[in-house]
């Protein structure tokens, strides 16, 4: 069988690797890595398909160490414990070079293995995960390399990429194979930053393409069915999603109602509805808050409506939310004051209910002890002078006025109130 054109393509030297350029461009830490044969412990942390394997194989044909290959969905402890004993022996003579693609599937147990033999340097590891290493990689074993992350490839840089591959199999074709002008720049761009799903749209494109006048040829509409859906990056729970949460949030914050609806219809296009839902419910009193306080039952009724009618109509009402987060005028003041009261809660500044706020208590005959509460209805204006914050808080203030207009007029309400009161 033959191997995939991913492989047969890859890359066999640093100038070959597509994108990655802040690692491997000129005087970039890696490539002096690489090129010096480091002996250096790493991890490559990064999506799929942007050239960790790749790296690692480039990387094994410049040492004199065996190369050793895992994959931590499948191997088990007793595949280490195989390698290890390879170690000094003439199997591998001058040390291992292990390669442990998804460590992250790696148990402590499984990466605590490996410790002592990196540590005497018998064992060279390069080790890769599609997961943040500092959540998912065992700490021991993280401050014993250098973690490299790996960025999604433009559809710039994958461009040429998918041209060397479209005359790779136009090379191996029994038939002439011709492709409409528009199908690189879809593949480029349907990939996602992922050069090994390009690869593979290319490869199905060619099996699948049809014959007219005694030539292959590939369509851009082929190229649609076979990429559709695959642009997007999303791994519901782990980095691309919490990124794209992120980046909502802050464009919410921002007030850039179009990258608010970009971020939303990636969402959209994954089938979550969850994730877009709790953000602009949290940014409707973290970033509007009280400089428009209907903000946060407009989104709700969004919210509400969206769960009820699903996929597709619920583009709608987020859509709306969305819109309306990003033009409604902002305020974080409610984000300040409940974040410094809590900040003073969990550092013991609390003191005791004042005897006015207390509920209504007995003593030990039975009768109800006098709390001189003062009752704000009484008075003019429904306020009056006194004590709410325990004794050793008292004078201290959480909530400061937004800037906003709304914010502004309560202030003014509040200290001609206030001015008067008692």
């Amino acid at each position: 069988m033959d191997r995939p054109l991913a492989d047969r393509i890859r890359p066999q030297t640093i100038d070959e690797v597509v994108g990655q350029k802040h690692l491997l461009g000129p005087n970039a830490l890696l490539r002096r890595f690489i090129e010096k044969g480091t002996d250096a412990n790493m991890v490559f942390y990064g999506p799929s398909g942007t050239g960790k394997t790749t790296i690692a194989n480039i990387i094994a044909k410049r040492t004199h160490r065996t190369l050793y290959k895992l994959n931590a969905t499948t191997a088990s402890l007793q595949d280490i414990k195989d390698i290890i004993g390879d170690v000094g022996t003439m199997m591998a003579p001058g040390g291992v070079l292990l390669y442990l693609d998804e460590i992250q599937y790696f148990n402590k147990k499984q990466q605590q293995s490996l410790l002592e033999f990196m540590e005497n340097g018998s064992i060279t590891l390069i080790a890769s995960t599609t997961e943040n290493p500092y959540f998912y990689v065992y700490a021991a074993l993280l401050s014993r390399s250098t973690v490299f992350e790996f960025k999604p490839v433009t559809a710039d840089e994958v461009r040429p990429a998918v041209e060397r591959a479209l005359r790779l199999v136009g090379e191996e074709s029994q038939l002439p194979l011709r492709w409409e002008e528009g199908v690189p720049d879809y593949i480029a761009h349907a990939c996602g930053g992922d050069v090994r799903k390009a690869m593979n749209a290319v490869e199905l494109l060619y099996e699948a393409a049809q014959v007219e006048d005694g030539a292959l040829i590939l369509t851009v509409s082929d190229a649609q069915q076979v990429a559709q859906r695959s642009a997007m990056r999303y791994d519901k729970g782990g980095d691309a999603m919490y990124d794209m949460a992120s980046a909502l949030m802050k464009s919410l914050r921002g007030s850039d109602p179009d990258a608010a609806l970009h971020y939303l219809a990636r969402f959209l296009e994954a089938g979550d509805l969850i994730t877009p839902c709790r953000r602009l419910l949290c940014s409707a009193s973290e970033d509007v808050g009280m400089a428009y306080p209907q903000a946060i039952s407009i989104v709700k009724a969004c919210v509400d409506t969206a769960m009820q009618l699903g996929l597709p109509e619920a583009q709608l009402p987020l859509a709306q939310a969305a819109v309306l987060l990003a033009t409604a005028p902002k305020s974080n003041s409610v984000v300040s004051a409940i974040g410094a009261a809590w900040a003073d809660v969990k550092a013991g500044r609390t003191g005791s209910v004042p005897r006015e706020l207390q509920n209504v208590h007995v003593d030990t005959t039975g009768q109800e002890r006098d709390q001189n509460y003062l009752y704000p209805h009484d008075y003019p204006g429904h306020w009056v002078r006194q004590q709410y914050l325990p004794d050793e808080l008292a004078g201290t203030t959480y909530y400061r006025y937004g800037d906003n207009k709304t914010e502004q007029a309560a202030r003014v309400y509040w200290e001609k109130i206030k001015g008067k009161g008692q």
